[in-house]
C-alpha cells in the first residue's frame, strides 16, 4: 500500500497547526527518523546541529548541498510531515535565500524555517529591512511552488545576541507580516515570555524550542497557547551523552558497567526488520 504523497504530508501538516498542541521531535538520521514514527508522533523536523554532529563538524557548518540531501534523506523516510531545519537559508541576500527555499521546497518538506542570524559574531543578527526581505523572499519561492509548504520565521536574539523579549516580539511580528506562517523565537524560557509572544502573534502558530530540564510538560505549555513543540539538537545530544560516558568509562576506568541496560540488538534488528517494507520508495 502507497503512503502518503508529498500533498497529502504538506495538508496534514498544515492541519496540524490549526488548533491544539503537537511535539514535533527532531530526528538526526534515518533510523532515529523512523523510530519516532513508530512512537507515534505526528510530525517531525530535521535538527541542523544533530546532523552536523554525526557528520563531525560543528552546528553551522553544514554546506547546502550537504544540508538538502539529508533533509530530502530524513522526508523521503517516513510518512509523517518533516519541516526543515534551513538554518538561514543558505545566503545572505534575498535572491540567494528565494532560491535555496525553492531547492528545498524541492525534497519533498511540509516546512522549513528561516532564521535571523548571520553566522557573524560581530554582527549576529541581520538588520531588520533585510531580515524581511529575506522572509519575504522566501514566501515568495514558496508561493511560486504552490504555496503548501508552511514558513517558520525564527528570531534568533536570545540565542546568538541579546535576550530582549520586547526585540524578539517586534521582529516576529515583522517575519508574519511578512509571510512566515509560524513563528518561533528559540531561547525563550519562561511562562511569561511564551505566552507574551503567543499573545503578540495571535493567531499565527507559535514554536517553542523545548530545552533540557525546562519544567513544563506538554499540557502546561498546551495551555500557554503554544501550537508546536520541538526539541532541537537535545535528542541527539541525549544519545551523544551515552556514548561519551560510556566510552569514556572503558577509556579511563577499563570497565563496562555502562552496558547494562541497553536496548539488546535482536529488539533494535527486529524492529528494523519488520520496518523495512513500510519504508517509502524514493
Amino acid at each position: 500500500m502507497a503512503g502518503p504523497s508529498i500533498a497529502d504530508k504538506r495538508a496534514t501538516f498544515r492541519k496540524l497547526h490549526e488548533n491544539g498542541c503537537f511535539v514535533i521531535p527532531n530526528p538526526w538520521d534515518v533510523g532515529s527518523t523512523r523510530y519516532l514514527q513508530h512512537l507515534g508522533f505526528k510530525a517531525l523536523a530535521s535538527t541542523s546541529a544533530g546532523f552536523a554532529f554525526a557528520q563531525g563538524i560543528a552546528d553551522g557548518a553544514v554546506n547546502r548541498d550537504m544540508m538538502l540531501a539529508h533533509i530530502a534523506e530524513i522526508a523521503a523516510a517516513t510518512d509523517l510531515p518533516v519541516n526543515a531545519d534551513f538554518e538561514g537559508g543558505f545566503a545572505h541576500d534575498p535572491q540567494g535565500v528565494a532560491e535555496n527555499v525553492r531547492l528545498c521546497v524541492e525534497t519533498g518538506v511540509a516546512g522549513l524555517s528561516i532564521e535571523d542570524s548571520t553566522g557573524d559574531a560581530a554582527k549576529p543578527l541581520y538588520e531588520l529591512d533585510q531580515a524581511v526581505a529575506r522572509m519575504r523572499a522566501a514566501r515568495a519561492a514558496i508561493d511560486k511552488a504552490g504555496g503548501d509548504v508552511l514558513l517558520t520565521g525564527r528570531c534568533e536574539t536570545f540565542l546568538v545576541a541579546k535576550p530582549d523579549l520586547a526585540f524578539a516580539i517586534e521582529r516576529l511580528k515583522a517575519y508574519s507580516e511578512s509571510g512566515a506562517d509560524v513563528l518561533y523565537a528559540p531561547g525563550i524560557r519562561t511562562r511569561e515570555q511564551i505566552e507574551a509572544v503567543v499573545k503578540a502573534v495571535t493567531p499565527k502558530p507559535v514554536n517553542l524550542l523545548m530545552p533540557a530540564a525546562f519544567g513544563f510538560t506538554v499540557a502546561e505549555i498546551a495551555a500557554m497557547g503554544v501550537r508546536r513543540i520541538s526539541v532541537g539538537s537535545t535528542l541527539a545530544r541525549v544519545a551523544w551523552t551515552a556514548f561519551i560516558n560510556s566510552a569514556k568509562q572503558i577509556a579511563e576506568q577499563g570497565v563496562f558497567d555502562s552496558f547494562k541496560g541497553t536496548v539488546p540488538h535482536a529488539e533494535l534488528n527486529a524492529f528494523f526488520r519488520d520496518d523495512l517494507p513500510k519504508r517509502p520508495k524514493t
